[in-house]
């Protein structure tokens, strides 16, 4: 069987980009002693999300270049260690900095780039560049290749993100966050990961971080199998609020043969009836009056 253990940091920022590069790289090395094939960090690991009670212009300084020695030290660590690093970081983006992710395979390589498409724009990321697409990319791992997307934090809220992913290819998708996940955003993602046959894996910040609870998650997306006469709990872990270094294991082969055998998915979704889902023009409720165009 192909397992896959994913890794998620849910560790507290140290309050500078040289104390995060530290803590960030021991919890991968940790990570890597426990047998991880993916690290997957919290979202914008490198200045620790401290974008929400600063001027804008203050923590615009904070970004850094997805070449940047920050963004690179984990490239050559995911190589060294041979795991795959998934760092986040305020990437240095024309006038508008983004929320950023990049996938390091286990030979260092760059798999994967993926800015936030649902910006908060009713909060400070509304001074951020939203990213342009959803990307799937195959994964090299000790497990075998598995597709890899992401989408972080708040694009979780949007069904069409996870579908688009779906729709792409993607067995695993991955999910720094930095917010209360409480039971409401939870089943959101039970809900992403059922309804398109998907493992998802939900890294968040301690509970010793402001507005943050830990509860970082794995769920797999398989919620029936043959020989059970009820459905089962997708769940493959929930950390508590604590800072830790959580193991999830993925059954690769499990996820694809439910995958061949249910119903959900795009299995029998009808894509001709949903034209109003991409029709700008229509006039739809709850439009508020601030959001940006």
């Amino acid at each position: 069987m192909s397992k896959l253990k994913i890794a998620l940091l849910q560790i507290a920022p140290c309050g500078s980009l040289e104390a995060n590069l530290e803590k960030g790289a021991n919890a991968c090395r940790e990570a890597a002693e426990k047998g991880a094939d993916i690290a997957l960090f919290p979202e914008m690991w490198s200045c620790g999300y401290d974008i929400c009670d600063r001027p804008s212009k203050v923590w615009k300084k904070d970004a850094i270049s997805a070449e940047s020695p920050f963004v690179n030290a984990f490239g050559n660590l995911a190589e060294e260690l041979k795991m795959a690093v998934g760092i986040t970081f305020l990437e240095e983006y024309g006038n508008a900095p983004r929320n950023t992710l990049v996938l390091f395979d286990r030979h260092g390589e760059r798999r994967l780039t993926y800015s936030k498409v649902h910006t908060c724009d009713f909060g400070a990321e509304r001074s951020l560049s939203a990213g342009d697409d959803f990307y799937v990319s195959s994964l090299d791992t000790a497990a075998g290749e598995v597709q890899v997307g992401a989408m972080i934090c708040y694009d979780r809220e949007f069904p069409e993100s996870a579908r688009i992913l779906m729709l792409k290819g993607a067995e695993l998708i991955l999910v720094p966050n930095a917010c209360p996940m409480e039971i409401n955003r939870l089943s959101q993602l039970r809900g992403r990961a059922y309804e398109n046959m998907t493992a998802i894996a939900t890294c968040n910040y301690p509970e010793n971080v402001p507005d943050c609870n830990g509860n970082s998650t794995v769920f797999d997306g398989v919620a029936y199998l043959p020989e059970l006469s009820d459905s089962r709990d997708t769940c493959l872990i929930k950390a508590g609020g604590e800072e830790g270094v959580y193991i999830a294991e993925l059954d690769l082969d499990l996820l694809r043969e439910y995958r061949k055998a249910e119903v959900h998915g795009n299995a029998y979704r009808r894509p001709e009836k949903y034209s109003l889902l991409t029709e700008t023009s229509i006039k739809s409720p709850f439009i508020r009056a601030d959001r940006r165009s």
